[in-house]
């Protein structure tokens, strides 16, 4: 099913697949599929606060990661060997249907699976778009996958997680960049300490 096209942030534009291009645009073709195609509040506002990031070369993890659109955001704004991680075996398949779709293919892996099938690895960036309960009882893995001085960015989390999820990073060695109130959700901002540790 194809969708008229619409706007996120300064640069993106998601349309379908074989929609005319636009100059002024960077384009995020999706193929309609599971949850998170762009329309959702915070799929938008974590779109809006990567394109004040310099993800040129980094390398990122997309926990939770449904049809991709945030892995295919962050690779089009520069970033590299990206890794998306998604309990359901068919927003997988999307994810790297979509990332096919983008010619991004090549720059992004996918698995099934949860936060401890992601090795030891650091990743530049994170971007995690899930519940705000989740996003708790994964903190400590979450944080240690991340290098010193890299991001996280968290959302997904409804405001009565907000104060918790914010403590809770803090606390596990990440400085408070932005807090974002949207409508019923939030959407954090953190780096991680230079020195890596709380």
């Amino acid at each position: 099913m194809n969708y008229q096209p619409f706007y996120i942030g300064k640069q993106f534009r998601i349309v379908a697949p074989d929609t005319p291009p636009e100059e002024e645009r960077i384009d995020i073709i999706m193929a309609r599929g599971a949850f998170g195609s762009g329309e959702h509040e915070t799929t938008a506002s974590c779109i809006e606060l990567m394109e004040g990031l310099d993800l040129t070369g980094k390398t990122f993890l997309d926990l939770g990661s449904g049809t991709a659109i945030l892995a295919i955001a962050a690779a089009k704004l520069g970033a590299v060997d990206g890794l998306c991680i998604d309990i359901e075996q068919d927003a997988v398949a999307s994810g790297r249907t979509n990332c096919e779709l983008n010619g991004i293919g090549d720059r992004v892996a996918h698995h099934c699976g949860t936060l401890a099938n992601v090795g030891a690895e650091g990743f530049d960036f994170i971007l995690a778009n899930i519940y705000g309960d989740i996003l708790l009882d994964v903190c400590t893995d979450l944080v240690a996958k991340v290098k010193p001085g890299g991001w996280l960015l968290l959302s997904g989390i409804l405001w009565e997680y907000n104060f918790d999820v914010r403590q809770s990073y803090q606390r596990g060695g990440c400085e408070l960049i932005r807090n974002r109130m949207l409508d019923e959700f939030s959407t954090v901002l953190l780096k991680k300490n230079n020195s890596g540790k709380p």
